[in-house]
């Protein structure tokens, strides 16, 4: 009995499992200043928060960089516009910094 109340509770409240991604499906990568940029934007409730990472290969070694803003959009499509709009003002700014302590990981 408990379930079928949670079921009905999600289907108005949208927390309906079908209908629920943890993360909606990002474009293709772009390659910015030797640096390959991933859109990631996050689904919070029916909005898009602007999440993404950059990577560079280093001396055969991957370094990534994970990014997660405040900004929230209505669509998807504008998340993952924005974010690689984002991703390539980080890189401009950071420059070698942003890969210079060597770290496998971490947030920027």
């Amino acid at each position: 009995m408990a379930s079928i109340l949670s079921s009905l509770l999600s289907l108005f409240s949208g927390g309906g499992a079908s209908s629920e991604k943890a993360e909606p499906a990002g474009a293709e990568p772009q390659v910015h200043a030797g640096c390959t940029i991933y859109a990631t934007p996050q689904r919070e409730g029916g909005q898009f928060r602007l999440a993404g990472r950059i990577e560079k290969q280093i001396d055969g070694d991957v370094l990534v960089r994970n990014f997660i803003r405040a900004d929230i959009f209505s669509s998807s499509d504008d998340a993952v516009e924005c974010t690689f709009r984002k991703a390539q003002q980080i890189i401009d700014q950071h420059g070698t910094s942003l890969f210079s302590d060597g770290e496998k990981t971490r947030q920027v």
